[in-house]
């Protein structure tokens, strides 16, 4: 299994930007994708982005332009920078890690954080 701790969730006043970070530790070899989701209260969890192992990123097509999803593979760490943050965008973000190809459905993901929380006001 893989750990994963994501770091730089905060509030931010709309119009603003954040960065999330994700560092992997554990068998970082063997996961083929790393991706990031997002759950609002009462809401299921929403896939945000996904890049491949080697390198290729994927965003949703709601979030292209706002959001970018990047890796620096040295230091086994995800990123996503969100640009013109909307109060809509408010949620908890969850980075996960999967062993096979990349999926939108969260159900597919074998690893998971603890979750970060954006705030968007």
């Amino acid at each position: 299994h893989v750990q994963l701790v994501e770091s730089g969730g905060g509030s931010v006043q709309a119009g603003g930007s954040l960065r999330l970070s994700c560092a992997a530790s554990g068998l970082t070899y063997s996961r083929n994708c790393m991706g990031w989701f997002r759950q609002a209260p009462g809401k299921e969890r929403e896939w945000v982005a996904h890049i491949i192992s080697d390198g290729r990123p994927v965003v949703a097509d709601s979030l292209k332009g706002r959001f970018i999803i990047s890796s620096d593979d040295a230091k086994n760490t995800v990123y996503l920078q969100m640009n013109s943050l909307k109060p809509e965008d408010t949620s908890v973000y969850y980075c996960a890690a999967r062993w096979s190809r990349c999926s939108s459905d969260w159900r597919d993901w074998d690893d998971w954080g603890q979750g970060t929380q954006v705030t968007v006001s």
